[in-house]
């Protein structure tokens, strides 16, 4: 699906492109990560294990919470059940937080996932936007909504969310990342001549 949404705004143009932009933004920070860690001397998979709290997932689970939150809302829209290969990325996460795979691992996640998304076509799922979604979570709440609500309130905050987790652990191990890494999508829309300093 192409990025240039210029036409109305649909429930595929809404969820698919704001998608890719946070999907391609996570292994520009991780080459990012990898790079300061080697220029100090460290390990760069020891970045999967920081965490902001004790009680918080640390960034390995992050990484694969946002690739599965990516992937959930368009087989939820289209009336598929998630894949079990796809669940799996999310469960690897919640109940083995302390073997997050490597780098490596997660940059094939994430890039799978990216690829799954920019697979949807332009309008395929605008048909959802107003059918009724039931959407239940593990400790039995349900949460009753349309598609669209789902979209706006639910997948796009949760992908939102992990994002910035993952932003947040990258900055708290000293990776020196910016509003430029946050928002990279931005610079196709840079009026020419006007970036400060150049």
């Amino acid at each position: 699906m192409a990025l240039d949404d210029s036409a109305a705004m649909t429930l595929t143009r809404l969820l698919v492109p704001t998608l890719v932009h946070q999907l391609s933004a996570l292994p520009q920070w991780l080459d990012k990560g990898e790079a300061h860690a080697a220029a100090h001397g460290n390990d760069p998979e020891a970045l999967l294990a920081v965490r902001l709290a004790v009680d918080m997932f640390p960034l390995g689970t992050q990484l694969r919470f946002a690739a599965y939150l990516a992937q959930e809302p368009v087989y939820r829209l289209r009336g598929q059940e998630v894949p079990d290969a796809v669940t799996a990325i999310r469960t690897h996460g919640a109940t083995r937080p302390d073997e997050p795979g490597s780098i490596a691992d997660l940059r094939a996640i994430l890039g799978e996932a990216l690829a799954f998304v920019q697979g949807v076509g332009p309008d395929e799922l605008d048909a959802a936007a107003d059918r009724p979604l039931s959407h239940a979570l593990p400790m039995g709440m349900v949460f009753d909504m349309t598609g669209f609500t789902y979209v706006r309130d639910w997948a796009l905050p949760q992908v939102g969310f992990h994002v910035d987790m993952a932003y947040a652990l990258l900055r708290s191990a000293g990776v020196p990342l910016g509003k430029r890494d946050y928002v990279p999508h931005m610079w196709a829309y840079l009026r020419p001549g006007t970036m400060p300093g150049g």
